[in-house]
């Protein structure tokens, strides 16, 4: 995984003519993680599906009531389960400008071993006593904080194929992205370059944004995410906190926890027209 540093250098490598700046954001596609038969990971008292689709439609609302001649696109509002392909198909012919999706992280489980006794055995025809254990397994950790996502570059040729399969969508030149001018791997792959830029950009206003509210902020970092690599977009997974501290899930899992997330989202989101639109 590549740190801020690292992914703030490519920016540089844009193409002046497809830079972060100028063009409108109008529609953004929220995507609730998990859903339906997919819990996601789980809690004591939450489960990971529920609390992205309650924090989703929450900044769904503050979007469109906020946002003057804002849009507002969502992959699920109920709990179902489309497919990571699905998800990023929704975005992709919704000709979306912006794609987010929300998620609850977790950490592994452990296990702790205590004696418990012994027990009396024969072995090789002598008495001895067998220590026995027992193993308890944990889920539970001190981590919390906040981390969000954009796509890794060793799946960036998935997004190519998205850029150049809705062509007429990216580009703000009809017939710019035509399939048989030799040209047009180069313009793709400066696209998809830009948009791992506004990416990074959107990435580290929400790490900004949770850091003032006194969340634990845990970096912008890069992954190779499918429901990301096949979004002809900019695109970021925002992970709000976790799911296996106690304190973080209670807020998480709270009307008021919900809200101050989505606001911490929003906000993001408003910097970042801002600034893509100067």
């Amino acid at each position: 995984m590549r740190t801020i540093a690292t992914l703030l250098l490519l920016l540089t490598l844009v193409p002046y003519t497809l830079s972060a700046k100028g063009k409108k954001v109008s529609k953004i596609v929220i995507d609730a993680g998990h859903g339906g038969k997919d819990f996601g990971a789980r809690g004591a008292i939450a489960n990971e599906k529920d609390i992205t689709l309650a924090v989703t439609l929450k900044l769904g609302r503050l979007l469109s009531d906020s946002m003057r001649n804002m849009q507002v696109v969502y992959t699920r509002t109920e709990d179902a389960y489309p497919s990571l392909v699905e998800r990023h198909e929704i975005a992709n012919k919704s000709n979306a400008d912006l794609f987010i999706s929300i998620h609850v992280n977790s950490t592994p489980f452990t296990y702790t071993r205590t004696l418990q006794g012994y027990k009396t055995v024969k072995k090789k025809g002598k008495t001895v006593k067998q220590p026995i254990y027992k193993s308890v397994r944990h889920h539970v950790t001190k981590r919390s904080g906040v981390e969000t996502y954009v796509m890794g570059l060793h799946r960036a040729s998935q997004q190519k194929d998205a850029i150049g399969e809705y062509g007429e969508n990216v580009s703000d030149e009809p017939g710019l992205l035509n399939e048989n001018d030799p040209q047009t791997a180069i313009i793709v792959a400066q696209y998809a370059q830009a948009f791992l830029g506004k990416s990074v950009i959107l990435a580290s206003k929400i790490q900004e944004q949770f850091e003032m509210g006194g969340r634990n902020d845990l970096g912008v970092k890069q992954m190779g995410l499918e429901v990301l690599a096949g979004s002809a977009m900019p695109g970021v997974l925002v992970e709000i906190g976790f799911i296996t501290n106690i304190e973080e899930e209670a807020y998480l899992n709270s009307e008021q926890g919900q809200y101050e997330v989505a606001v911490a989202i929003y906000r993001a989101i408003k910097a970042y027209k801002a600034d893509v639109e100067k």
